[in-house]
């Protein structure tokens, strides 16, 4: 047997409590070990990960492909042939066509034989257009404040090709007056 001597209480441990200690320590050492495994991961699902990939791989192409500029095909719009590799930017657009005037996808003045009507203009400034314009470069502004992007104080117009020069101009003349002072123009690009 054998002693262990302490300077405050001397206590004997025989062969069989040493045996239940290891024991014991041993025991407590595996139940962490297992609580330490739960948690990592022995096997990896890669079809789970091909199909992320696969998803995120889909949604990048379709971005990256896309354009900013939507536009609606239809019988009165027709815009001109051109040569340029430009690609079009997320800008306020105006769609000019035989019928009427459109800020977005929204009609803001009906023309009558491709011309303004008398009580739409004043001078060279298209009213109705006017109005339509403040309202999105208010947006615009409004978003460049609370941290978005900024205002680029640019145009796009979508124009059919057979859109009189006077009628552009009191467009252009307008969007002036609304702080837009680049234009772009939106053009079939040649085969």
């Amino acid at each position: 047997m054998a002693t262990a001597k302490s300077a405050a209480n001397p206590v004997e441990v025989d062969e069989d409590d040493r045996q239940r200690m290891r024991y014991r320590k041993a025991m407590a050492r595996k139940r962490r070990h297992e609580r330490q495994a739960e948690g990592e991961i022995k096997e990896l699902n890669i079809t789970a990960m091909m199909d992320m990939m696969t998803i995120i791989l889909v949604f990048l192409i379709k971005s990256y492909a896309s354009s900013s500029v939507t536009m609606t095909s239809s019988e009165d719009l027709k815009p001109p042939i051109s040569t340029t590799r430009l690609t079009p930017k997320d800008t306020i657009a105006v769609t000019i066509t035989p019928r009427n005037v459109l800020v977005g996808d929204k009609s803001k003045v009906q023309l009558d034989n491709g011309q303004l009507k008398p009580g739409d203009l004043s001078g060279r400034l298209v009213v109705p257009l006017d109005a339509a314009l403040k309202k999105e470069v208010e947006k615009l502004k409004t978003i460049e404040e609370r941290g978005g992007s900024t205002f680029s104080h640019e145009l796009t117009v979508i124009g059919d090709k057979r859109v009189q020069y006077d009628l552009l101009m009191s467009v252009l003349y307008t969007a002036g007056q609304n702080e837009l002072e680049n234009y772009r123009f939106i053009v079939i690009q040649k085969e």
